[in-house]
């Protein structure tokens, strides 16, 4: 393993949890702090106020940052795979928290989650390309590379 690969691993192993994380705890706190009504249109806003609701904002802001990160360095196809067992922690966490009923049929999909978040995150590199926009060295100049074709 590469000097490279290793630092994009760790980076990897880093970021991907605070991603999944930040998303669990966002998705909570917004809906520990949601009314159960709103009046439509103005609720939305003024409800943006409310703790829970502000504090679940800002979680999900810097979701969105810390996964526009991790898609900077590891492909798409792995990101989003590796990210999705999210969705399983929020089920989790709005059985455990929120009391919700979750019924055996959810649980069987997350589980499906969960087994495709294996088979991609263990078995696969976070990066298999050289990302879109950024620059190769020819012949001590600097170019853009090729997008691939996509007709013959």
């Amino acid at each position: 393993m590469t000097r490279e690969l290793a630092r994009l691993r760790l980076k990897t192993w880093v970021c991907a949890p605070l991603v999944v994380l930040s998303g669990v705890a966002g998705n909570y706190f917004m809906k520990r702090g949601m009314p159960p009504a709103l009046a439509f249109p103005f609720g939305y806003f003024t409800v943006l106020f409310r703790p829970y609701v502000a504090l679940g904002v800002l979680l999900l802001v810097f979701w969105l940052l810390s996964r526009m990160a991790l898609l900077s360095w590891a492909d798409l196809s792995y990101v989003v795979p590796v990210t999705s067992v999210g969705y399983a922690l929020t089920a989790l966490a709005g059985q455990v928290f929120l009391h919700e009923d979750v019924d055996w049929k959810r649980w069987i999909g997350i589980a499906l989650i969960v087994a495709g978040v294996a088979l991609v995150g263990g078995f696969s590199a976070p990066r298999t390309f050289q990302g879109i926009g950024e620059e190769e060295s020819v012949g001590g100049r600097k170019r853009l590379p090729r997008l691939p074709e996509v007709l013959p």
